[in-house]
């Protein structure tokens, strides 16, 4: 296919950007990873495309006063991963950042896009009028559906969500700044992505003509964080199943728990019966056993991706033995 007529426009506000992005068949423009290439393949159309490139105030990474970051929409992945604050008090969204994508992926893409970025699935990106397109079916179901998920589906779309960088951001209970034509809200990250039984259509909350600006990161002091992404090949490639775990410790013993999954359902999966089984307890082989067994309740693998629920289990013992050794 070819690259589709659009008109592109670069705004040199916000204003302005919201303004223009709310009308008609309008797409945002941030690091173009991911947009071009839905573009250029047919994925969905635009008459206009509008740059947010121009808009420098979107970019970098500080601290607040209350000891959380704030970063910047536009900040790419490369410096995410690479900030020193970052790294000392947010590590495993520093480990994310560092396994998305390749280096050169990682310098052009940014913090919003990953968030905001559409689904690998090979259906949704092919010639087929799938359910998230609008058609009346998901063709994964029956299809080739290796790489799909085996929570969240709901019987309808089984697309696994892509981002390395949302799970740490559930994990830490982050929340993004939108602004739009009806003004400012907060969005926590763990509500930005939509479920395929609430609107298999929709990836996020976002409205037309709301850009995110920026990702607020509360205070983690005392937080034990890791990522953790199983793929096929040590780079560029998507996770088949990873976990970001977020915890903190009253000596030995778990005191509080964030443990998110990602590569296998179509939002950033949080395990809420890991968390359950790991808090109030020491981290012992007793434990690790259970939590790994807990992180697959309620999985419900398709015809060929039933490996993932053995790597699930494997992947959230493998962190949790490190985290206590």
């Amino acid at each position: 296919m070819t690259m589709p007529n659009f008109k592109y426009v670069r705004p040199s506000s916000l204003e302005e950007a919201v303004r223009l992005a709310a009308a008609g068949e309008a797409r945002l423009h941030a690091g173009g990873t991911d947009l071009m290439g839905c573009l250029h393949d047919g994925v969905f159309g635009a008459d206009t495309v509008v740059s947010l490139t121009g808009l420098g105030d979107l970019r970098g990474v500080r601290e607040r006063p209350d000891g959380g970051l704030a970063i910047g929409a536009l900040t790419t992945i490369t410096e995410v991963a690479g900030d020193p604050l970052v790294r000392e008090r947010y590590g495993a969204l520093a480990q994310g950042a560092s396994d998305v994508a390749s280096p050169q992926l990682r310098n052009q893409g940014t913090l919003g896009g990953n968030l905001c970025q559409k689904p690998r699935c090979w259906y949704y990106r092919g010639d087929f009028h799938c359910l998230r397109k609008g058609g009346g079916m998901c063709f994964a179901v029956d299809g080739e559906n290796h790489f799909h998920a085996i929570f969240g589906g709901a019987g309808t779309c089984f697309i696994v969500h892509p981002s390395d960088t949302a799970p740490a951001l559930v994990g830490f209970g982050a929340t993004v700044r939108a602004v739009g034509p009806a003004g400012v809200r907060t969005i926590p990250v763990a509500e930005l992505h939509v479920p395929p039984e609430e609107d298999p259509t929709r990836e996020t909350v976002l409205g037309d003509g709301e850009v995110v600006t920026e990702v607020l990161l509360p205070p983690a002091e005392g937080a034990v964080s890791s990522y953790r992404k199983v793929r096929a090949r040590g780079a560029w490639d998507f996770a088949l199943a990873g976990v970001a775990l977020v915890l903190w410790f009253d000596g030995e013993t778990v005191s509080r728990a964030r443990v998110v999954l990602s590569g296998v359902a179509p939002v950033p999966w949080r395990s809420e019966a890991v968390e359950r089984v790991i808090t109030g307890k020491r981290l012992d082989d007793e434990t690790v056993a259970a939590a790994a067994e807990a992180a697959v309740e309620g999985a419900e693998p398709l015809e060929n991706n039933g490996y993932k629920v053995d790597l699930v289990r494997a992947v959230v013992a493998e962190e949790l033995e490190k985290i206590r050794s």
